[in-house]
């Protein structure tokens, strides 16, 4: 008798964020930090801060939205435009749960402030999407205990409205939370995907603030994994 066929995760839309720190010696850092040895999904990895989209992240009122570009790279290959604000949302408060720092600027929240959003209104901030910029969208294979829609996005350090070196607010996620070297961190435990957004981030950093190159994505939502790009 055949064992029976593993039933298939569901996919979950997820962003991720990574933040690039420019002011500290050995060139342009980025933010990582590990999960824990007992985390269903990649256990004491290195990873950058993110997390699953929530349902009330399409609700959250961003003080200023995305791009128009990032917004256009974002709608492609999707038939629900309406998960763009969510994943900017949703990469903003993984961003503040798992680090404690805070991409918004000063303003007043309309009405009242949505659960899990209190630190930003504490600070006087409204969180602010326009500095993110989508650079890849990897799709976990078949077979994964948890599977993921995930956008990356990275952001400026001097985005950050809050300290950079202030982990105090963050969650007991991702601990071991720290600035590392772009050009080191082949020194740490990876899993692949993040090796191969790292590269990507790179190559990006070298070709200059106005790159329009297109997206990669890795899509695994059919029987053959695809690679393509996006924009």
């Amino acid at each position: 008798m055949q064992d029976p066929i593993p039933e298939e995760r569901p996919l979950r839309d997820a962003a991720s964020v990574l933040i690039v720190r420019r002011d500290l010696p050995g060139g342009a850092h980025v933010l990582m930090g590990m999960r824990g040895a007992g985390a269903a999904f990649m256990p004491s990895k290195f990873v950058f801060p993110g997390g699953a989209v929530e349902p009330a992240d399409s609700a959250v009122p961003l003080l200023s939205p995305l791009a128009a570009t990032e917004t256009r790279r974002l709608s492609a290959e999707t038939s629900s435009p309406e998960i763009v604000p969510a994943l900017a949302a949703a990469a903003i408060r993984e961003l503040q749960e798992e680090t404690g720092l805070l991409l918004g600027v000063p303003g007043t929240w309309p009405g009242n402030v949505p659960e899990g959003w209190e630190p930003f209104a504490a600070a006087g901030l409204r969180p602010a999407a326009q500095g993110l910029r989508f650079v890849f969208r990897a799709i976990t294979p078949r077979g994964r205990s948890r599977r993921f829609d995930a956008r990356f996005f990275t952001v400026m350090a001097e985005d950050i409205a809050s300290s950079p070196d202030d982990f105090s607010r963050a969650s007991d996620e991702l601990s071991h939370l720290q600035w590392v070297p772009m050009a080191d961190t082949h020194g740490l435990d990876l899993p692949f995907i993040t090796e191969v957004v790292l590269a990507e981030t790179r190559a990006r950093l070298e070709r200059g603030p106005d790159d329009e190159a297109p997206v990669p994505f890795f899509d695994n939502r059919g029987p053959r994994a695809e690679f393509r790009r996006i924009g």
